[in-house]
């Protein structure tokens, strides 16, 4: 069986307030035209189908649209809600937009009860955990205490013990949304730290024939069966350096597998430049960067005078300016936004009490701040999907 593995679509995002929507559309359709050249058999959309959970109706229709045009190819698509998506939103109509071959599952409880599609080999189970808030869902897995790994878990022990029933010939695919350990992040998606962890460990998926991850926005092969496809198109500067790709995954009779990229069509290249305003004003050097998405890192001593005006001449569409003169990371003009650079909430908190005491917070104590954090947290997922 050959599968196409997308995820992160992001539909309705910007890039630095330009509109991507014109991409997005061209993802579809290039996505549409690989299904029809390669000759795919199912595909399976692992999560953040919207970019927020009340997206704007010109991101709708653009889903719409998608759903149309996959129901027409007539081949099976299976998709889940990501940790953008309001799950509730996302699966109104599951059950009459299944029987055109589209299956949404966004329904933890649903977890394991998979989407069963069929080759001249036999049967493949397609299980669909959408993306676990754990604080939502740890009354369903019958757990007092949950994190993102203890969730998991438990939806993939239910996922096995429903596969353990079935003929041992069946194939299995599962559609997850999550951080998992050994993956590379970027800037661009959501944090989902609870208790000071985000990530669960790849074992985690064990006995399965092929896992199909979304939530990073970079492709990546964490092992042969369990990889992400990473988004369709960049939504940070610290994309810069993804090709971005899907996955065709051919599942062999025996479970075995072979997998190859295939690249999206990106609608302009992404540059990141650095250094005083002369010199990326004089740089011959970076003349292959003057039709690209720019970010500049501007490390004069002084702030100059027109930056933006002055690099938009050269390069027209710069979208970011950064200024970090070259300072030691102690220096007292070092900006606030640059010290809290790669700090989780939790250790901002902490250096607040370190600040205002004079001492850290002990063990206790970062208890106290975790719970607050987490509850926060809950909250706001709550909240989320109530809208």
């Amino acid at each position: 069986m050959r599968l196409l593995h997308t995820s992160d679509w992001h539909l309705g995002r910007s890039f630095h307030r330009v509109g991507m929507l014109g991409a997005q559309a061209e993802f579809i359709g290039h996505l549409v035209a690989t299904v029809r050249e390669h000759a795919v058999d199912a595909v399976v959309v692992s999560g953040d189908v919207y970019d927020r959970a009340v997206p704007p109706l010109a991101a709708v229709e653009l889903f719409d649209d998608a759903l149309h045009r996959l129901a027409d190819l007539g081949v099976p698509t299976v998709m889940i809600s990501g940790n953008h998506d309001s799950a509730r939103r996302l699966g109104v109509g599951a059950g009459l937009i299944g029987r055109a071959g589209i299956h949404l599952r966004t329904d933890s409880s649903a977890s394991a009860t998979p989407v069963m599609l069929s080759d001249t080999h036999g049967e493949v189970a397609f299980y669909g955990v959408p993306y676990l808030e754990p604080a939502l869902v740890k009354d369903e897995f019958g757990l007092e205490k949950a994190g993102h790994e203890t969730v998991l878990a438990a939806a993939m022990d239910r996922i096995r013990a429903d596969l353990a029933a079935r003929p041992h010939v069946t194939r299995s695919v599962v559609l997850a949304h999550a951080f998992v350990t050994g993956g590379a992040p970027s800037d661009s998606e959501r944090d989902i730290t609870v208790g000071g962890v985000a990530a669960v460990p790849a074992g985690v998926f064990d006995g399965v024939d092929y896992v199909a991850l979304g939530h990073l926005h970079g492709c990546q092969t964490l092992t042969e069966r369990v990889r992400y496809s990473g988004s369709p198109l960049p939504y940070s500067f610290s994309e810069a350096d993804h090709r971005k790709s899907m996955w065709l995954v051919d599942l062999a009779a025996d479970g075995g597998l072979t997998a190859e990229r295939v690249d999206c069509p990106v609608p302009r290249a992404l540059a990141r430049i650095r250094g005083t305003l002369e010199e990326l004003l004089a740089d011959p050097g970076l003349e292959p960067h003057t039709e690209a998405w720019v970010e500049a890192t501007l490390t004069d001593p002084v702030r100059p005078a027109d930056p933006m005006a002055r690099l938009g001449e050269r390069f027209p569409h710069v979208l970011s300016l950064v200024f970090e003169p070259d300072r030691a990371p102690d220096d007292p003009a070092v900006s606030y936004a640059r010290r809290l650079a790669g700090r989780d909430d939790q250790q901002i908190a902490e250096d607040f009490v370190a600040h205002v005491r004079g001492t850290g917070p002990d063990e206790r104590e970062r208890a106290v701040l975790r719970d607050a954090v987490d509850a926060a947290r809950a909250d706001q997922a709550v909240r989320e999907a109530a809208r």
